[in-house]
């Protein structure tokens, strides 16, 4: 029934689309059906896909453009492994050399680590990093319903394959109010396909993890004292909206980064730099 309602509009736009008098090839009726056929085939194509937009919340006025997702349960996970050889998360959804772009292991052992990156390296992209169930490209193409779930996808899409989440800014808070800012780093856990969690208003699918829906780096797990496991809250943020802290130290893939705002340590000596800056931060003020 759908198939010849479409058809006898496209016949009918086409009738009153041909001037009056007009002597054209639709007198033909082997030409008339091929032109019906490609006004059928443009409509369809405006019906796909056919996508339920994610309603948003009713506190969206109050809330503004991206409204927090309140009690979503949160796992650690990070760049790499200590093991050398093996399946150690080196790639990520999005890089396939995530970990060496990184610059290394990410330790998540707070005994290895220091002010929120690696003890033993300076990390070139930004520690604060998150994962969420979705990616909206699937085998080097952008997903048909990325462009109506996405709520900046008409403002950022490049090229069809790239994606627009990357590298997309988030707030975490915890349970005693603390916000932390990470960027979008990787598609997890447990699926890349939950568009009606990460941007709409259902909960995370159940999983191994208690039904987790976020997973959070050892830097953001340190600057809000996350466990393992454990609650938040989160919303996408644009950039603009995210103030300076130590996410905005570290990182290529950084927008906030910029010339001359942070020095790293000496990489002849880092522990030895390390360490001066830590002393110098235990020093009393001069009195004035």
């Amino acid at each position: 029934m759908r198939a010849i309602t479409l058809l006898a509009t496209a016949v009918t736009m086409l009738f009153f689309a041909r001037p009056l008098g007009a002597q054209d090839a639709s007198h033909n009726p082997a030409d008339f059906e091929k032109n019906a056929r490609k006004l059928r085939e443009a409509a369809i194509h405006k019906l796909d896909p056919q996508v339920a937009r994610p309603a948003p919340p009713r506190d969206h006025l109050l809330a503004g453009r991206y409204p927090w997702k309140t009690g979503i349960v949160s796992t650690v996970f990070w760049i790499g492994s200590a093991e050398k050889g093996e399946d150690d998360h080196g790639a990520s959804a999005w890089d396939p050399k995530w970990k060496m772009h990184y610059g290394g292991f990410d330790d998540p052992d707070p005994r290895k680590r220091h002010h929120f990156i690696p003890a033993s390296f300076v990390p070139r992209q930004n520690p604060f990093y998150i994962a969420l169930p979705y990616n909206d490209v699937a085998e080097g193409v952008t997903k048909p319903e990325a462009k109506v779930v996405i709520p900046w996808f008409q403002e950022t899409f490049v090229a069809d394959g790239k994606s627009v989440c990357r590298d997309r800014w988030l707030a975490i808070r915890n349970s005693a109010g603390k916000v932390c800012y990470a960027q979008w780093s990787d598609c997890g856990p447990f699926g890349s396909d939950q568009w009606q969690y990460v941007f709409g208003n259902e909960k995370p699918r159940p999983n191994l993890n208690g039904g987790a829906g976020l997973n959070v780096s050892p830097a953001v797990r340190e600057y809000l004292q996350l466990q393992g496991t454990d609650v938040v809250d989160w919303k996408f943020v644009e950039t603009k909206e995210v103030p300076h802290g130590p996410w905005a130290l570290y990182g290529d893939n950084n927008p906030l980064t910029r010339p001359g705002t942070f020095q790293p340590p000496s990489e002849k000596n880092p522990a030895e730099s390390r360490a001066n800056s830590d002393a110098a931060s235990t020093q009393p003020a001069a009195k004035p």
